[in-house]
């Protein structure tokens, strides 16, 4: 599938070939974290993931700002892979762990569904295979995964979007063809599954912007 125009806008360049994605009907494994407003708290281990998405033996594609970190933690969040921290890259559908990095692991978990989703964005194996041998994707590490959620994100034609504006509900709706744990316009799972609420899912996201642009990119 080609690399639409938006792609070439967010071009960052790099000393390898382009990391990037993987589809995933995604199945809500649900998790309780999100960010400081009414009530709902941050992560405290938010560097710890920044930290361990930095490591990488591929090149970058996708420039990680603190917008597309907070729209991929918030991804995590609404897939039920947030509250693990780091772990949450070597999460399985159903909240299983698995140990190599090496590859996606597509082992198949049978739970309310039948899923071999995984990954912290719960990507499913035919997905990740036709995107690694695609774009050349090395591994399943962390900042693969992270290329590959953003490069999902910008084949659906929304990150120009989120670069400029922000997790809208628009862009909610376009994702929640990706993701089912996002809610479409009407509010309900593309794909009849749990799904997170719209406000929820704004409030994590600027909460966890608002964190990072205190953190890390402040002191660059």
């Amino acid at each position: 599938m080609p690399i639409r125009h938006s792609l070439q806008h967010s071009l960052k360049p790099s000393r390898a070939a382009a990391p990037a994605c993987s589809l995933g009907l995604l199945l809500l494994a649900a998790g309780p974290l999100v960010a400081p407003s009414k009530g709902v708290e941050v992560d405290q281990s938010l560097e710890q993931i920044v930290a361990a998405a930095s490591e990488t033996e591929d090149g970058e594609l996708y420039a990680i700002t603190p917008e597309r970190r907070a729209l991929l933690n918030t991804i995590r969040y609404a897939e039920g892979t947030w509250k693990q921290g780091p772990e949450g890259y070597r999460t399985l559908y159903g909240g299983g762990r698995f140990s190599s990095l090496a590859k996606h692991p597509d082992v198949v978990v049978v739970k309310r569904y039948t899923s071999a989703a995984a990954g912290a964005y719960q990507f499913l194996p035919g997905t990740w295979k036709e995107a690694a041998n695609k774009l050349r994707l090395r591994s399943f590490k962390p900042h693969n995964q992270d290329q590959a959620a953003l490069y999902l994100v910008d084949r659906r034609g929304v990150l120009d979007q989120v670069d400029r504006s922000g997790l809208t509900r628009g862009v909610m709706a376009v994702l929640s063809k990706e993701w089912a744990s996002f809610p479409s316009h009407n509010g309900l799972s593309a794909y009849g599954q749990p799904v997170k609420k719209a406000a929820e899912l704004a409030n994590f996201y600027e909460s966890n912007l608002k964190q990072l642009k205190r953190s890390r990119w402040a002191q660059a």
